[in-house]
């Protein structure tokens, strides 16, 4: 398993804790300095079963500099996102987990992370 981290997230941390506590196997990919391309993002969206603008910080500077509140959130405005997401990378919620079954999870929460271990 994979997990995108953002080292200074409080949250990327209690994971990568309780991964450790689990004593899980998995590789840490910080994402704001490996970016994600246009296709990964793709990817883990498949595999998280959402859209783009479902795991998008829309608080961040650079979604309200990209006036991403006022986006259409629709079929013919996804590629859109997707590119904000790959070239704005700190708009990516964190951390998501690359399960070994093929799915994602965001898992913010302890309960999240404990379900991507159970995959």
């Amino acid at each position: 398993m994979e997990i995108w981290i953002n080292p200074a997230c409080s949250k990327c941390r209690s994971a990568i804790s309780l991964l450790d506590a689990e004593g899980a196997g998995y590789t840490v990919r910080r994402y704001l300095e490996d970016v994600p391309s246009p296709d990964e993002i793709r990817e883990v969206l498949e595999r998280l079963g959402l859209e783009p603008w479902d795991i998008t910080r829309t608080q961040e500077a650079a979604a309200e500099e990209l006036g991403l509140k006022e986006w259409p959130r629709d079929d013919g405005s996804r590629e859109r996102w997707i590119t904000a997401l790959s070239e704005h990378p700190q708009l990516i919620q964190r951390p998501i987990i690359t399960a070994e079954d093929g799915t994602a999870v965001v898992a913010r929460t302890d309960e999240a992370v404990r379900d991507a271990l159970s995959r």
